[in-house]
């Protein structure tokens, strides 16, 4: 049998194991113009958990009893197709299924001679893309400025954090303990850290840390943590909203400090971004940060998680920051 992860409840706050459900499927056999994959990858990332929630966005919401989807690396294991032949590795957009059937549309084929496999749903997947459009169409970081990263030694905030070294900037990252603190400045190279967990004045310390002030705000998980940033953004600078893991699991919108002063008083920009947005610039985002990765620039920390099964634990463990870099399921 092929085992199948669906959506068998939408989660009232944090997601729970019960809202994903495992069912056996027949195993699936290829028509003509059609190829079979074996999933070998699964990428777990913050933004489904907005899918799974019944609401408009930029993206429609999973369907209940239906399988749950992400990026995927998979093997093609038999083919009907001429454009691809066994043995060839593919990765897209793809239902959580061991077995699939697909004729490849929409689907990449990637060289696990250039990079291993699992880097295609990281660094050099929607994960790095992510951080280099982010940081270098909004962002637009300077020689000499200084950038802040919060989710700093999570999936996307990792890699940004080293493309701002790359650039020149003096970064500062933000993280959950004194682990992944000392990991960003002894491994992704960022110049200082902040455990926010053991930080009581997030203003305060972002001050201390970032003297000159802010110029950069790359921002994934919103919340108390963004509002100290913002008391500290400098005139110009640049604020860029990736993601606001804080208040994913929340049942109502919480209210905080307005940002509407500090942006007005420092003429500052702030915009919300989705990679889709840059769809025509892909080829140009992954040349780049294929380049960066073979001159050894680019760290690419993952965490690994072995079994199918364990796929929606790892989803879960996101929102515990159990993951250093990004979290991948290996099948």
């Amino acid at each position: 049998m092929n085992k199948t992860i669906i959506l068998n409840s939408r989660p009232v706050g944090k997601p729970q194991l019960s809202d994903f459900k495992i069912v056996d499927e027949e195993m699936p056999h290829i028509k003509d113009g059609e190829i079979l994959l074996k999933t070998k990858f699964v990428s777990v990332d913050p933004y489904l958990r907005g899918r799974m929630s019944d609401a408009k966005s930029y993206v429609p919401p999973f369907e209940l009893q239906k399988a749950m989807t992400s990026g995927i690396v998979a093997e093609v294991m038999e083919s009907q197709n001429d454009k691809f032949k066994v043995g060839d590795f593919l990765s897209g957009m793809l239902p959580w299924r061991e077995f699939q059937t697909s004729t490849g549309e929409n689907l990449l084929k990637i060289d696990d001679q250039l990079a291993p496999l699992s880097n295609y749903l990281g660094v050099l997947g929607m994960t790095g893309l992510t951080a280099y459009f982010g940081l270098t169409e909004i962002g637009k970081p300077k020689k000499g400025e200084t950038l802040v990263v919060s989710g700093a030694a999570g999936a996307v905030g990792s890699i940004v954090g080293q493309i701002g070294k790359i650039l020149g900037c003096r970064v500062i990252g933000i993280a959950g303990t004194d682990e992944k603190v000392e990991l960003l400045k002894s491994e992704f190279g960022f110049d200082e850290a902040i455990n926010y967990n053991t930080t009581k004045d997030m203003t305060k310390a972002i001050a201390e840390v970032c003297p000159d002030g802010v110029d950069v705000y790359y921002d994934n998980v919103g919340g108390s943590i963004s509002d100290g940033v913002h008391a500290n953004i400098n005139r110009l600078g640049r604020i860029v909203v990736c993601g606001a893991i804080s208040i994913y699991n929340e049942t109502k919108i919480p209210q905080g400090p307005r940002v509407e002063h500090f942006l007005i008083r420092k003429s500052a920009l702030m915009q919300g971004f989705v990679v889709s947005n840059y769809i025509d610039k892909l080829p140009e985002g992954m040349k780049q940060l294929s380049q960066w990765l073979a001159e050894g620039k680019l760290n690419s920390t993952e965490t690994i998680v072995e079994g199918f099964e364990n796929i929606p634990q790892a989803f879960l463990d996101l929102f515990e920051g159990k993951n250093t870099g990004k979290m991948i399921v290996k099948i």
